[in-house]
């Protein structure tokens, strides 16, 4: 039989800040190696046994996800939008009532996308252990077996010790985070598990759970899908009916009260990297325990994680201990390695003071391509664009801002009031505010050009469209 992974890719993961944020989390970027998070996801949950993956995911991310699916050769077998985030248990309902209709006695196993686990045979291996369970009408979660006492997640108590053996236990209790003395105990007794958030079942089995522990999201959650829309190989889901579900985890709102569980205990390398502190445990530290990424260097420092993210910073440690250190382009994180659960209060206070550094990403991820603020100043901003081989802006106007843009790299074909033109590198062109225009690249390599705003307001929602490839509609994203 095989097995539907359905792959859970909304979140912000605010305590990775400042590399994750709400318009770029964390699954995205390329934390540990050369591929992002949900690259890794993917190819973990891809072979024989497996069937094209299912994400359920926002409408700012679509075309990410479906960028990083095309670079790794993997094509989707439906991405669900949401309209908006409401937690795990609306999401895992819309896709089971999606796949009913496909194949109700389909297994669904459902992940998260940012997980780290690095033995991806050893995983595969453990939902093959719990197939048969899953089969036999059970709702199978994977268990964690705990490396330290982590007072970060939830745990699962098995009903006896854990053996050497690969097994399949009943389920004898959810446990909430604990405190430290409690973790510590937990972790002696050798009866409990990490909550790592992963499901395997079937269709019918869940959508059975959820009319008898949660019946109340079911009418929503189903008119919303059954009215979901089409929308360039996505499938939206309906945003009125949407509105009316209930913002829940699918722990609280089905497994805490289901009889019917198994766990399948995991024990290779896994992590949700819930924090730095995760992320310098996941490296390849040394005796020292020290990490760093990119042009970030170690002077006589110990349990410490340096990173810079940008290739004109260097970052320079010098007798630091437990210190995590991130150099953004427009932010930098220096905190204890013991605090890492404690990095959301900056994003909290960030947002308390407006700073768009909170939440938006450097870097402005489009389904055409990128672009970079490089400089802003009264009236003026300046930004670095690239687009993509083949890829095309919508044809849009400006109320409040002129536009200069000369090329750097490639051939840009620029459309002004109807009037095209093939501007090449170290060329330049005036957009006057107000005129309709469109930026394409009709070449076979990256186009990059230096844009040069000018107005008395300089906002990405000052954008007008008039046509649009990616059928984004109004709005700084659309």
């Amino acid at each position: 039989m095989r097995i539907v992974p359905v792959l859970l890719c909304g979140g912000s993961g605010t305590r990775l800040w400042p590399l994750s944020r709400k318009s770029y989390p964390k699954q995205f970027s390329r934390l540990m190696g050369e591929k992002s998070l949900l690259q890794m996801s993917v190819e973990r949950l891809t072979g024989p046994q497996f069937a094209p993956p299912v994400v359920l995911t926002n409408t700012d991310f679509r075309f990410i996800i479906t960028e990083q699916m095309a670079e790794i050769g993997v094509e989707p077998g439906a991405i669900l939008i949401e309209p908006d985030g409401r937690n795990t248990a609306p999401a895992v309902l819309a896709a089971a009532l999606w796949l009913k209709d496909k194949d109700p006695e389909a297994l669904m196993l459902v992940a998260p996308s940012d997980h780290v686990i690095p033995d991806a045979e050893s995983f595969r291996a453990a939902v093959d252990i719990g197939v048969m369970a899953a089969c036999e009408g059970k709702l199978v979660t994977f268990g964690i077996k705990p490396g330290h006492a982590e007072t970060g997640y939830g745990y699962l108590e098995l009903p006896c010790c854990l053996g050497d053996g690969a097994e399949v236990f009943d389920l004898k209790a959810f446990v909430e985070k604990p405190n430290a003395e409690q973790a510590e105990q937990m972790l002696a007794s050798g009866r409990y598990l990490w909550n790592a958030g992963i499901f395997l079942f079937s269709a019918s089995t869940i959508l059975d759970a959820y009319r008898v522990h949660a019946p109340h999201l079911i009418d929503a959650v189903e008119r919303s899908v059954h009215a979901a829309e089409p929308d360039l190989g996505f499938l939206r889901l309906d945003p009125e009916a949407w509105s009316e579900v209930e913002d829940i985890s699918i722990d609280y709102a089905v497994m805490e009260h289901a009889g019917n569980l198994a766990v399948v205990p995991y024990t290779s390398g896994w992590s949700d990297l819930g924090g730095w502190d995760a992320v310098l445990r996941e490296g390849d530290g040394g005796d020292k325990n020290v990490v760093t990424h990119g042009n970030a260097h170690a002077v006589d420092c110990t349990a410490s994680l340096l990173r810079s993210e940008d290739d004109g910073v260097e970052l320079v440690g010098i007798g630091l201990d437990h210190i995590v250190a991130v150099a953004m382009p427009d932010a930098v994180l220096v905190a204890d390695t013991r605090r890492g659960q404690d990095v959301k209060e900056a994003v909290t206070l960030l947002k308390s003071k407006g700073a768009h550094q909170a939440e938006q990403f450097p870097l402005d991820h489009r389904p055409w391509g990128h672009f970079q603020s490089l400089a802003t100043g009264d009236r003026f901003q300046v930004k670095r664009i690239v687009v993509k081989p083949g890829a095309s802006l919508s044809l849009q106007s400006h109320h409040h801002r002129a536009e200069h843009w000369i090329v750097v790299q490639g051939t840009a074909k620029v459309t002004i009031e109807g009037q095209v033109q093939l501007v090449t590198e170290n060329q330049s062109v005036y957009i006057p505010l107000g005129a309709k225009h469109r930026m394409e690249n009709p070449g076979k390599v990256p186009m990059t050009l230096i844009e040069v705003q000018t107005g008395a307001y300089l906002g990405e929602d000052d954008i007008l469209r008039y046509d649009d490839v990616y059928a984004r509609g109004q709005g700084a994203k659309g």
